[in-house]
């Protein structure tokens, strides 16, 4: 509750302060050109991540920031469809995709600063997988020193298959 009365009082106090800066019939222009504007840029944005997510869907790759940006369009949508010229402000910010990759920098850093487990998975996503199967047995004579002396590691019989992005 005491979220929703800042946010209503920092509302009120920016409107107020527009109001006299401009006077009421500029800034009731001003909150519905800014409104349009972020829908228009909303929808672009949002079509723009949208389409980013489908490539990097098809060419296998993790799409992180596709899936990053199009959570930030969305919430720049509910900031601009949210009555106020402060939430229109950062709407509009969000929609600027500079802001929007500081912004994204800046979720994914806290993100994985709480579960660092998610920096490791990012870093792990461009790795080579190498296809194959685990069989029980003897340690070939091939293997590592480690691997022939305490047989604690599986054997893995299979073969590397190059990936659509290796080169030839």
């Amino acid at each position: 509750m005491p979220f929703v009365l800042l946010y209503l009082v920092v509302e009120i106090v920016a409107l107020v302060a527009l109001g006299s800066a401009i006077g009421l019939g500029w800034t009731l222009l001003v909150l519905l050109a800014s409104s349009l504007l972020g829908l228009m840029l909303a929808r672009r944005e949002g079509v723009r991540a949208a389409q980013a997510l489908a490539r990097a869907v098809t060419d296998r790759q993790v799409a992180h920031v596709e899936l990053t940006d199009g959570l930030l369009v969305a919430g720049a949508g509910v900031l601009l469809f949210v009555p106020g010229l402060v939430t229109d402000v950062a709407g509009l910010l969000l929609l600027v995709p500079p802001v929007r990759a500081v912004v994204r920098r800046r979720l994914v850093r806290a993100a994985e600063q709480r579960s660092p487990g998610l920096r490791t998975a990012r870093i792990r996503t461009g790795s080579t997988i190498i296809d194959g199967d685990v069989v029980p047995g003897d340690v070939p004579a091939g293997a590592s020193a480690s691997a022939r002396s305490g047989g604690a590691h599986p054997v893995i019989e299979g073969s590397v298959v190059p990936g659509p992005d290796a080169r030839q």
